[in-house]
């Protein structure tokens, strides 16, 4: 199964969320844990999905798996998945459906500091003003 192209799935939430679950904000941390999961299995990320309540069955899922330019997803946790998704269920379905394996990279997620956290706020709220969040 190696060098398989994956599509890594993270959870748009909110920036008002970000002290009650800073992990579903950071995006960037979402998508790090995922293509950190890939590079262990000799896995290659080929797509990074932004989502936020997307049906299970939208073309913006499926379009590079029709297009041969993605053979699985994975996704940073079940609670990312359950964000980005209106049905984790349903997405498992349509997954056996078009025959993709679906994963879960079940890594820790880091401990959130105050630092932290106003990283992501500046990194999130700043985009316009040409903050590149480093």
């Amino acid at each position: 199964m190696g060098g398989l192209r994956v599509a890594a799935i993270a959870s748009l939430t909110p920036l008002e969320e970000l002290d009650r679950d800073p992990f579903l904000v950071d995006t960037r941390r979402q998508h790090a844990m995922c293509a950190h999961w890939a590079a262990d299995k000799g896995f290659v990320v080929t797509r990074e999905l932004l989502l936020y309540g997307l049906r299970p069955d939208h073309c913006a899922l499926w379009t590079d798996v029709v297009a041969g330019q993605v053979d699985m997803f994975v996704a940073p946790n079940e609670r990312v998945l359950g964000r980005a998704l209106t049905s984790v269920r349903g997405f498992v379905a349509e997954c056996e459906r078009q025959g993709v394996p679906l994963e879960i990279a079940g890594l820790d997620e880091p401990a959130y500091d105050a630092a932290m956290k106003a990283s992501v706020h500046r990194r999130l709220s700043m985009p316009t003003a040409g903050y590149d969040g480093c």
